[in-house]
């Protein structure tokens, strides 16, 4: 195997073992967006695209030259001169061996390359998505407390006011027990003011009438005076 062929097989290796650590199951999505993250990431981001596309182009010349091997030695020229000569025949299936072999290696780097990529956006991606939905969760407990909340306090709210209509019920009634005391208080006042006006007019007609009898006995006396004066002027 020559030089560059064993650097692809090489790659291809470390492609499976990444794509193997890619996939298990024991590190999450946000722990692989943590590791992207990294400050390392970032200072290799401006040249990562350019060596993504290089290392493509770069395995598609490979593939296409064992692919190029394969027809080479597959087809019927080389064929024709193995059966002509016996050690021609297994230098030839060799041959076609090393280009079959080095045509897989180069196909399956190039796709295991491509799906790497892939994987790994699909995990950031997964990750970004887990920290959505839980950013949407925690606004959804936190709507549901609030609900809870605002229901809680409609309830409290609501046994409240029951409260102090009830209060506000007794208090009526008892207002209206008070204005009732008050009317019939006021109406016995009436009455005794009523009753204490006819005592007052009775008094009154009789000091009027008293009055008119003084001065009636008055007169009577006046004039029974002038006439006893008058019979005392005559026995003189």
């Amino acid at each position: 195997m020559t030089l560059q062929w064993t650097v692809v097989a090489f790659f291809l290796y470390a492609e499976i073992t990444v794509n193997l650590i890619l996939c298990v199951p024991l590190i999450s999505a946000q722990r692989w967006r943590l590791i992207f993250r990294w400050r390392i990431w970032s200072w290799l981001s401006p040249y990562w695209n350019k060596c993504f596309f290089t290392i493509i182009m770069v395995l598609i010349v490979l593939f296409l030259d064992a692919l190029r091997e394969v027809q080479k030695y597959s087809g019927p020229e080389p064929m024709q001169d193995a059966k002509v000569n016996p050690n021609v025949y297994d230098h030839v299936h060799m041959k076609l061996f090393r280009a079959q072999r080095n045509l897989y290696i180069s196909g399956f780097s190039l796709f295991l390359w491509l799906m790497m990529r892939r994987v790994a956006t699909l995990l950031n991606q997964v990750a970004v998505t887990m920290e959505d939905s839980a950013g949407l969760q925690s606004q959804i407990d936190n709507a549901v407390r609030a609900a809870k909340q605002q229901q809680e306090d409609k309830l409290t709210l609501k046994q409240s006011f029951l409260e102090k209509e009830k209060s506000m019920s007794a208090a009526k009634q008892q207002l209206k027990l008070e204005v009732e005391k008050l009317a019939g208080q006021l109406k016995t006042a009436e009455e005794a003011v009523r009753k204490s006006d006819a005592d007052i007019e009775a008094m009154r007609r009789q000091a009027k009438g008293l009055a008119q009898e003084y001065d009636r006995l008055l007169r009577e006396h006046h004039q029974l005076q002038n006439l006893q004066s008058a019979e005392d002027k005559k026995d003189r």
